[in-house]
């Protein structure tokens, strides 16, 4: 049974499914969704908000202590080949998003994936890369223009 809470200033609503605290409803569906991956076999394993370190402490030129720069993601989804997938569920990237992605990729030398729930008319398709997304619109767009 899922509980919902409050939103925060994303309008976001907090969800608790199988004990497990949420921050958004879409991220709870997409690990219902990681679930049946698995139960299918099309997974592995999946893992919840993995960390990474972006950027180790460090003292300043003042002798000032500066924390690290810490990432957690969403999902770290692992397939059968080995392979593996570090995603988040957003439904559009942030400013802050887009900077940590970039030092996890540059540190990482791995994709940051991000994905959201697909419009109705890309059914039955339930989950869509943001990126992808974007291309489709903007084809979508370009057609509707012609």
């Amino acid at each position: 049974m899922a509980k919902t809470k409050r939103a925060n200033k994303y309008n976001a609503k907090k969800v608790t499914i199988d004990g497990i605290k949420f921050d958004s409803i879409d991220e709870s569906k997409y690990y219902k969704y990681l679930k049946k991956l698995k139960a299918e076999g099309r997974i592995k394993d999946f893992t919840l908000q993995p960390k990474y370190e972006l950027q180790p402490k460090f003292i300043n030129r003042r002798g000032k202590n500066i924390l690290p720069i810490h990432y957690k993601a969403d999902f770290l989804v692992t397939f059968p080949d080995g392979t593996q997938q570090v995603i988040d569920v957003k439904g559009m990237e942030t400013a802050d998003f887009k900077l940590k992605k970039k030092m996890f990729e540059y540190k990482y030398d791995q994709s940051l994936i991000l994905v959201c729930k697909a419009p109705k008319y890309l059914a039955p398709r339930e989950w869509v890369e943001l990126e992808e997304l974007k291309q489709i619109r903007k084809e979508r767009k370009k057609m509707e223009g012609k």
